[in-house]
């Protein structure tokens, strides 16, 4: 009996523990979406991967303007990776935006989207990183908009 009542908890602890988070699959179809969007410039097909519920018009804005990528420039690679520890603390507390105002994450993400760009002129090149808190939600990955602190 002890056998099996253990059993159904460490069953259960490991469905705890994985639930919520997106198959490989999943993941890899979500980078290869989103990449297929920057690299084409769909703002609408971008705008789609926000998480936009309880955030203010300002701050989707300035997430939609985060997504672009400067002109000229090539997307030399997009990866969904585990946030360090310090980036995963950082996601989970309350910020201050641009605004002055307080925010945090809607949800709390569990991986981070990792994009890396190169832009070739006459004078060189240089190259660009931005990185994007990424959640789960209703088994859709999204990329959460902060919203006001309460």
């Amino acid at each position: 009996m002890k056998l099996i009542i253990s059993s159904l908890l460490a069953a259960a602890c490991i469905f705890t523990t994985h639930a919520g988070a997106a198959t490989p699959e999943q993941e890899k179809a979500f980078v290869d979406s989103y990449r297929k969007a920057l690299e084409v410039g769909d703002a609408k097909a971008l705008a789609a991967f926000l998480y936009t519920e309880g955030a203010k018009p300002a701050q989707i804005e300035f997430f939609k303007m985060m997504q672009s990528i400067d002109k000229g420039a090539k997307v030399v690679s997009v990866e969904l990776l585990t946030p360090s520890a310090e980036d995963a603390d950082r996601f989970n507390k309350v910020m201050t935006m641009p605004d002055g105002k307080k925010y945090k994450m809607p949800v709390k993400p569990y991986k981070q989207l990792v994009v890396k760009t190169e832009t070739k002129d006459d004078n060189g090149s240089s190259t660009g990183s931005s990185a994007s808190p990424v959640a789960e939600i209703k088994g859709k990955l999204v990329i959460p908009v902060p919203v006001p602190a309460k």
